[in-house]
């Protein structure tokens, strides 16, 4: 018994040597048309049109499947390009971001002449709540002594408490422990600044009577003989005074944002002449 498949690849094979006796027989007698050559013409054009159609198909899968694969590559060479130009971008931006704050120290650096300075980058910070406190790489080997303050062009960082011979520990003005004795430009009322672990500290023991305004420049005094007279500290943004008490409460917000401090100066505290006899 022959299978339902195999009748129908065997019919199909007879129609087809038909079709083409019935071509053959009617090409001779072109000129004359009669009812074998219609019915030729009606068996064979299904076929031509199919095998056409598939070739066309064949040849439209084979077009889109280069295209493909040629749009792939430069899809992937577009995204090599673009991934290379945001990193060259990326470097551009930080040169120029560090051009920016290198500009702005040396511009420090040239108005206090009076002091030597020296340049240092910010390695680790201390990662607790309570203590502020910042690594630099600079340390013993470069001069770093203990008690030198530690500034940037906005004002006043810290000072240095513990070194090596290349690293130094720098107690931030934000800490709980650190103290500078300031003063306010505008009136010159005086106070110490504390710490208070936060990004604020506060003025305190100034007097009910001194004149404070909020937005008023708070500056070093010059008087704990750490940090030279006139550096800048914060502004005053908040006055609190209770119904007792002789002293004002008063909130100050620094100048430095310290949390973005990359790059510092170690202030050298100018040595005292020599007394001529």
């Amino acid at each position: 018994m022959f299978s339902k498949r195999m009748v129908t690849i065997v019919g199909v094979l007879i129609l087809i040597v038909l079709t083409i006796m019935l071509l053959t027989i009617t090409a001779q007698h072109r000129s004359h048309p009669n009812i074998l050559t219609r019915l030729a013409i009606n068996c064979v054009s299904p076929f031509q049109e199919l095998v056409s159609s598939s070739i066309r198909t064949c040849q439209q899968i084979w077009k889109n499947y280069f295209s493909l694969v040629a749009v792939a590559y430069e899809n992937e060479r577009l995204r090599s390009a673009l991934n290379k130009a945001y990193e060259l971008n990326n470097r551009c931006l930080e040169t120029q971001r560090s051009n920016e704050r290198l500009r702005a120290l040396l511009e420090f650096k040239e108005t206090n002449k009076a002091f030597q300075l020296v340049a240092a980058e910010v390695i680790g910070r201390d990662p607790s709540y309570w203590a502020k406190t910042m690594m630099i790489d600079k340390g013993e080997a470069d001069g770093i002594q203990k008690g030198f303050p530690v500034v940037v062009h906005r004002g006043i960082v810290g000072q240095i408490i513990e070194m090596t011979g290349h690293f130094s520990k720098v107690l931030l003005i934000i800490d709980q422990n650190s103290a500078v004795d300031s003063l306010l430009q505008r009136t010159r009322v005086r106070g110490i600044i504390k710490g208070d672990s936060t990004r604020s500290f506060f003025f305190e023991y100034v007097l009910r009577k001194g004149s404070v305004k909020i937005g008023d420049m708070v500056i070093s005094s010059g008087l704990d003989g750490v940090y030279p007279k006139g550096l800048r500290v914060g502004t005053v943004s908040e006055i609190l005074r209770s119904n007792s008490g002789i002293f004002q409460e008063i909130k100050v917000t620094p100048y430095v944002d310290f949390e973005k401090l990359e790059e510092v100066f170690v202030l050298f505290k100018p040595p005292h002449p020599a007394i001529q006899q």
